[in-house]
């Protein structure tokens, strides 16, 4: 069940990525908001690299090695995910409106569905995830 639900999240998420390419409202058109989805791009890259060729799959379950809290894990607990809602969300606010901040939230079910599973299942899996998990931020570092 726990599968399929992230899964779920993760269509949702590239449903949402879609959806925005297709209303022209994903990419920013402001110096801020390229900034942002350029630094969106980096820290995608730079947490792909850090966890390495684990990260690339579509089931929430953790894949074999140990618990990563070095780069980008060091200061948020999903830097993958944070990159793809800054970058999202960076495009919906360029583009305001009804329609993008809809999409923008599918974005956020998405990405919550991932989440809930992919924690659920790592606190299983590691015990020092729950101390982790205390001293280091799900999305913005020192934030939330």
């Amino acid at each position: 069940m726990l599968k399929t639900i992230s899964k779920l999240g993760f269509i949702i998420m590239v449903i949402a990525l879609l959806l925005l390419i297709k209303s022209d409202s994903l990419f920013g058109d402001n110096v801020i908001s390229i900034a942002l989805q350029v630094a969106a791009v980096a820290l995608m890259i730079w947490a792909r690299v850090t966890f390495g060729r684990r990260s690339f799959h579509a089931g929430g379950d953790p894949t074999e090695g140990e618990l990563v809290t070095s780069g980008p894990y060091r200061y948020v607990r999903h830097p993958i995910y944070a990159a793809v809602l800054y970058f999202l969300w960076a495009g919906v606010l360029t583009h305001l409106s009804v329609e993008s901040i809809g999409i923008g939230f599918l974005g956020i079910a998405g990405v919550a569905m991932r989440v809930y599973v992919e924690e659920k299942l790592l606190r299983e899996r590691y015990p020092a995830y729950e101390a982790y998990a205390q001293r280091t931020r799900r999305f913005i570092p020192f934030v939330a």
